[in-house]
């Protein structure tokens, strides 16, 4: 099982999981064009891709969805309340590209369970891409929480010993703090219904983490209230400093880039 990020942050966010030649994405909130140049550079083929799970309707995940669905013909995967809200934003697409889902549902060769964030969007989700029980494989779990205000009980709940994570760093309190942001959308995104800062994610983390976790991709960074320097600091400082530093020595932790694909990242058995 793989799993990356194709772009990360405000500008537009989108992920692939899969495994072998069958892949998802999660959200496209760049433009097609932008998305199949980033999937090139890891010489996936557009044909390997089996459908979209969007996670709300916000324009920084959806911008390409819909150009994309037409362009490979394959389905998106939303709730009933997100296509409520995105349809006027994708355009004419076919009645069985049109998928449905409610809380757990199969793409690509994958389970996919979602569950809710808080976020200021008609509806939000965070996911847990898994790969079914097999006789002659281990199960495997990629937990995927971006755009949230809070940790809530349900990421606790699911994110809980997966073998990798791709998990929010929006912002550091600090720079923020001091940034150029009017006071109003300061308070947006500290409320409840905002974003995840760097020490919460980092808290999180510590929650979720087992003796199978293997990596960790810092995602959706701001561009004027974070750095990766600054979020990788204090995600490990956190990390290092718990009484259970010794479980992650073998855990790498990594920031998705902003515009480019990060590597491919390969879970072992």
């Amino acid at each position: 099982m793989h799993f990356t990020t194709l772009a990360s942050g405000s500008s537009g966010n989108a992920i692939l999981v899969g495994e072998d030649n069958r892949n998802l994405l999660v959200d496209c909130g760049i433009s097609g064009k932008s998305l199949l140049h980033n999937l090139s550079r890891l010489n996936i083929s557009d044909l390997e891709i089996e459908g979209i799970v969007v996670t709300h309707e916000h324009v920084d995940h959806i911008r390409g969805v819909g150009v994309l669905a037409r362009k490979l013909k394959i389905p998106i995967y939303a709730t009933t309340g997100l296509w409520e809200a995105m349809s006027p934003f994708l355009g004419k697409l076919a009645e069985s590209q049109r998928i449905e889902v409610q809380e757990s549902f199969s793409c690509a060769g994958l389970d996919v369970l979602l569950y809710p964030t808080s976020h200021d969007s008609r509806e939000s989700y965070g996911l847990k891409v898994m790969r079914p029980k097999r006789k002659d494989k281990g199960n495997l779990a990629v937990g995927i929480a971006t755009d949230s205000g809070m940790i809530t009980q349900e990421m606790h709940r699911h994110l809980k010993g997966c073998d990798a994570f791709v998990v929010e760093a929006n912002y550091d309190d600090q720079m923020l703090k001091f940034g150029s942001y009017p006071a109003y959308l300061k308070k947006r995104i500290r409320g409840q219904y905002g974003h995840l800062e760097n020490k919460q994610v980092a808290e999180g983390l510590l929650e979720w983490m087992t003796e199978n976790t293997q990596r960790i991709v810092l995602a959706h960074l701001s561009e004027e209230n974070n750095t990766p320097e600054i979020a990788l600091s204090m995600v490990l400082r956190i990390l290092r400093d718990s009484n259970r530093s010794r479980e992650y020595t073998d855990v790498q932790v990594q920031v998705a880039p902003r515009h480019s694909p990060h590597e491919l990242i390969m879970l072992k058995e």
